[in-house]
């Protein structure tokens, strides 16, 4: 039997600016304690996306959001869960420069290895998003020079 390990992290925030900053914080701490090889830049920014999105465009007075990371075999998957049903919309991305909003679905789009939305239990809506976790290639075997290991620091070479 093949047994994996499922890392899960999943907490409720309000749907405020604040809570869409905090999910973005946690996102980093908790991928710092997983020690994924995933670059941690992008998952953060997905989350700040998706995030910064429930608190403006998935608000509704008085309920919170969802976000939920985990892993499962090679894949971190990103889900931010809130209370408005409707479905977002990927804006053109030839916006205007001038344009202040309707980037965030590009960006997540951009960043993400597959992305999408599932409808929950009335009204909810989850927005989510993939990101295959690269292993880390294994650390080579130190070089050896003439007098043993060569480590980090000068190398002195010698005279011919």
């Amino acid at each position: 039997m093949n047994e994996e390990t499922v890392r899960n992290f999943s907490l409720l925030l309000s749907a405020t600016p604040r809570g869409a900053r905090l999910a973005r914080r946690l996102t980093a701490e908790q991928l710092r304690t997983w020690e994924l090889p995933v670059d941690p830049d992008r998952a953060e920014h997905i989350v700040a996306e998706l995030a910064a999105n429930a608190a403006t465009h998935g608000r509704v007075p008085g309920r919170d959001f969802r976000l939920t990371l985990y892993v499962v075999g090679g894949t971190l998957r990103i889900e931010v869960t809130d209370s408005r049903g409707d479905r977002p919309v990927l804006h053109s991305r030839h916006g205007s420069p001038a344009d202040e909003s309707g980037r965030g679905l590009v960006i997540v789009e951009a960043l993400s290895d597959r992305w999408g939305v599932t409808s929950g239990r009335p009204p909810r809506k989850t927005v989510w998003a993939e990101i295959n976790v690269v292993p880390q290639p294994a650390p080579a075997s130190a070089p050896t020079g003439p007098a043993g290991p060569v480590g980090p620091g000068p190398r002195i070479l010698p005279s011919r």
